[in-house]
């Protein structure tokens, strides 16, 4: 591409004459992919998600549930293996990442990516029908990656899987999920939201950097103890399993404000503006918003 300045447009490399056609290929090759093709890539992903089997998605998103639980084990060994110092979160936060890697790198259904993919297909046809196919997804997905993170946190709780270190550990990071109060959890979950939904923007550009898209974003979720509805339902689960909060702690202090801020900033934030800025040109190319 190329910017033309008397018509204040990016100009594709096959309209410049004075280029052979090796160099014209080379300028595409260079390109970055357009907001719109973003959009399309990520709709049409979350049109093939929406029409996804019920038992397909439970069974995807219990395995999200239980990979993300690898968000709370390795920064835990990672705490026991390093000095009380003040950068040690530093380090600790690095580990959070992992279980991230894990869903994200083997396509299982996470809640929070849920919140971007099957909503861009909602905003474009703006019908009952879709509107009712993100509602069972959400549920679903919600439900089944919930319940794997109870289980998840009950093997962690009840079983010598871990050395009594190293579970000391996890509930000393767990005390992040439900240490504030609802305000402020609602507003971290907003901000966690909006990141996770941004990943999910950046990975189609991403290529062979998706992993390294993954951690920075997840990274900065950590460093920030911003709230995030799965990876925080396993550290506040097992605060449970351990007697160190209550069931009112989890759904009041954590779950509630937490969901409630993840879908605010994954949808609105991320969802809606970006949906906006290429709705304009998805019209002129005969994709008019709330056709089909």
């Amino acid at each position: 591409m190329n910017y033309d300045t008397d018509q204040n447009r990016l100009t594709p490399a096959s309209e410049l004459s004075n280029l052979n056609e090796r160099e014209k290929k080379a300028v595409d090759n260079q390109s970055r992919p357009s907001a719109a093709l973003i959009h399309e890539t990520i709709r049409a992903e979350g049109e093939r998600e929406l029409h996804r089997s019920s038992v397909a998605l439970m069974l995807s998103g219990f395995s999200a549930g239980l990979s993300i639980g690898f968000s709370i084990v390795v920064p835990a060994i990672i705490m026991v293996a390093l000095p009380d110092t003040s950068w040690e979160h530093l380090l600790t936060s690095l580990g959070y990442t992992v279980g991230f890697l894990i869903v994200v790198l083997g396509r299982q259904q996470l809640f929070t990516e849920n919140t971007l993919t099957p909503v861009l297909p909602l905003l474009k046809f703006r019908d009952r029908h879709h509107l009712l196919q993100v509602l069972r997804l959400w549920s679903i997905v919600l439900a089944s990656n919930i319940a794997a993170t109870w289980v998840f946190s009950a093997v962690l709780a009840h079983t010598p899987v871990f050395d009594p270190e190293i579970r000391s550990a996890m509930a000393t990071f767990s005390q992040n999920a439900i240490e504030n109060d609802f305000w402020p959890t609602f507003l971290k979950a907003v901000f966690a939201g909006w990141l996770v939904a941004l990943m999910v923007w950046l990975m189609p550009a991403a290529g062979d950097a998706r992993p390294f898209v993954i951690i920075v974003v997840t990274y900065v979720v950590a460093l920030a103890h911003l709230a995030h509805v799965i990876a925080g339902s396993v550290e506040a689960s097992f605060l449970v399993h351990l007697g160190d909060a209550t069931l009112a702690d989890y759904m009041i202090r954590f779950f509630v404000p937490t969901l409630l801020g993840n879908v605010l900033g994954g949808v609105t934030l991320v969802a809606c503006l970006n949906f906006g800025q290429v709705a304009p040109e998805l019209e002129e190319d005969g994709t008019r918003p709330g056709a089909g």
